[in-house]
């Protein structure tokens, strides 16, 4: 039940890392890299596109389009199949180790005869891939550690793929005869980064209708238990989802019971024990008598142990049960507190959307202010200019009246060089309303030179915000490895604020992260780090991130009103 772009995104993406591990032509993998990416992020469903529509999707040529409608009239693409046909499976799943991909992995292959991750680790530890020209000295140690990241991530599945088939599956089964509520509880309502399955809860009289209904879902590839209290099914992504019904009456302690966390249970269970009572996912009852005293609401259960409604994202036995004692929850900043995005990109460099595209899109999220941070020219890909720039910023000014209700903001993404260093002089960056500034390169330093490139990126007058501080992508780039804590005082010391990157491949700064940075007095923006329309309304994981992170509206520098966010802007 993924987004259909999605799905042909990743189809694509795989015919063009097939095409690098067969020794294909390497301008024709990138183009369909590109057309992947702009599939992706292109703001309509290729469901509803025609041949000439899909033909309107950027980076889209007539042979990509083509495999794109036999893939939404037969469910397959015939070259696909066949490149996947003339590579072991095994060399497929090294291909996908994080620090490796397609063009590693078919050179280890031809030089050492690898095809299996099991041949590829006793051939890292045995040494023999230093012999391999074109490996650095760190490469058996990198390629190490990603097999164990990938081994610990064990198949979990990244948070907008999972919301996403969780709003399929409660609408379709919210529509069943009988179902009273339906929600998404476990670690995706408590918004965790990652999710291992998918829990649904479901309140109805009589079960028995609800539990069919799952089992006959167009994405149900397999039943692993059918009850009449739990069902649980495997999808056709692989992804587990266990399917709870209870009586109407007791859905709040099944909510509560199901959301969790383990630890947050046990502490509740714990509370209740200490007052004489016993709590379930039917309610929580007294241990003597047996009577029940509440079930029906969150609310109530929580209330009637002496504690306010704690929200999900908090119950992480992080402390949320002390504060709520001590009255010092604390008013967690919503996606509704966000007044603008403080970066975004356009087609200027690697967006998918032109500039006024984006700016409406934006301005139809009700936004105060907007920022466009494309990127700087130390990207060398991106081929940025300074007469590129002042064009864009011009175009900006140009629109400003017809976007009146929204200021724009014109901003740039920078480079942090291996030095710590940004592109252009501080003459061309003073002309910037501000600048956000990332690491994309050189991952690999070591902890010192990360941790100075960082603080001394904090350290230049000229940069608001750190973009995606620890570099990581889930499941395929660990983070880099940095003192972050040297970090934290650095922003703390110079006023730059840490960004939440909301893109669910990245989630970066992390909830542990933010948790630690906040102890300094670190300021956060949230920010999607859009480079496509679609992208725009990833906001609502980085605000889930950042309620794990405990963090508050006032502690959100984009939750400000422009005139206080210019005197930051300004420090």
């Amino acid at each position: 039940m993924a987004r259909l772009n999605d799905e042909v995104e990743a189809l694509l993406q795989e015919y063009s890392d097939l095409i690098l591990l067969t020794g294909g032509d390497a301008y024709r993998a990138r183009s369909y890299q590109k057309a992947a990416r702009a599939v992706g992020g292109y703001h309509e469903d290729l469901a509803q596109l025609d041949a000439k529509g899909l033909l309107e999707i950027p980076s889209v040529g007539r042979s990509i389009a083509e495999k794109i409608t036999e893939q939404l009239t037969t469910g397959r693409i015939g070259a696909l199949e066949q490149l996947r046909a003339k590579v072991p499976g095994g060399l497929r799943e090294i291909m996908a180790i994080p620090t490796v991909g397609p063009k590693k992995a078919a050179l280890i292959h031809r030089e050492l005869g690898i095809s299996t991750v099991e041949e590829l680790v006793a051939a890292a530890r045995d040494e023999r891939l230093n012999d391999v020209h074109g490996l650095g000295e760190r490469s058996a140690e990198n390629i190490l550690h990603g097999i164990e990241q990938l081994r610990q991530g064990g198949g979990r599945t990244l948070l907008n793929v999972a919301t996403e088939l969780a709003e399929a599956l409660v609408g379709e089964l919210s529509q069943v005869r009988g179902c009273v509520r339906c929600a998404w509880a476990g670690s995706l309502r408590r918004m965790r980064e990652t999710v291992g399955d998918l829990d649904i809860l479901a309140a109805a009289k009589d079960s028995t209708a609800l539990m069919a209904a799952i089992t006959e879902l167009p994405d149900t590839a397999e039943v692993l238990v059918h009850g009449s209290t739990k069902t649980s099914i495997r999808t056709g992504s692989g992804l587990q989802v266990d399917l709870r019904v209870v009586r109407p009456e007791d859905w709040g302690a099944a909510l509560v019971y199901f959301t969790g966390s383990k630890a947050h249970n046990i502490k509740l269970r714990s509370r209740a024990i200490k007052a004489g009572l016993k709590l379930s996912e039917y309610g929580l009852f007294e241990v003597e008598s047996g009577a029940k005293l509440v079930s029906r609401t969150e609310q109530e259960v929580y209330e009637a142990l002496g504690l306010p409604w704690i929200p999900p994202t908090l119950r992480e036995d992080r402390g949320e049960i002390e504060a709520a004692l001590d009255g010092g929850l604390p008013q967690l900043v919503t996606e509704r507190d966000i007044r603008g995005d403080l970066h975004t990109h356009t087609d200027l460099t690697d967006g998918l959307a032109p500039l006024e595209e984006m700016l409406t899109a934006a301005a139809e999220r009700g936004y105060a202010y907007y920022a466009v941070t494309d990127h700087a020219p130390n990207l060398s890909m991106q081929r940025m200019t300074e007469e590129k720039m002042l064009a864009q910023r011009e175009q900006l000014r140009s629109l400003g009246e017809h976007f009146g209700r929204m200021r724009l903001l014109h901003g740039t993404e920078l480079n942090i060089d291996p030095d710590g260093e940004v592109d252009w002089p501080a003459e061309f960056l003073a002309g910037f309303d501000f600048c956000v500034a990332s690491i994309h390169s050189h991952f690999r330093a070591d902890r010192e030179q990360q941790t100075r490139r960082l603080v001394r990126a904090c350290e230049n007058p000229h940069v608001q915000i750190i973009g995606h501080p620890t570099t990581r992508q889930l499941g395929r780039r660990p983070a880099i490895d940095v003192d972050l804590n040297a970090v934290y005082a650095a922003c703390a010391r110079t006023g730059t604020a840490l960004e939440i990157n909301a893109s669910p491949s990245r989630l970066d700064l992390g909830d542990e992260q933010i948790l630690a940075a906040r102890r300094h007095g670190v300021r956060f923006a949230v920010n999607t780090d859009a480079h496509a329309i679609p992208h725009l309304d990833n906001l609502r994981y980085g605000i889930g991130t950042a309620q794990r992170g405990w963090l508050t509206k006032d502690e959100v520098v984009n939750t400000w009103p422009l005139t206080r966010l210019r005197r930051f802007l300004r420090h």
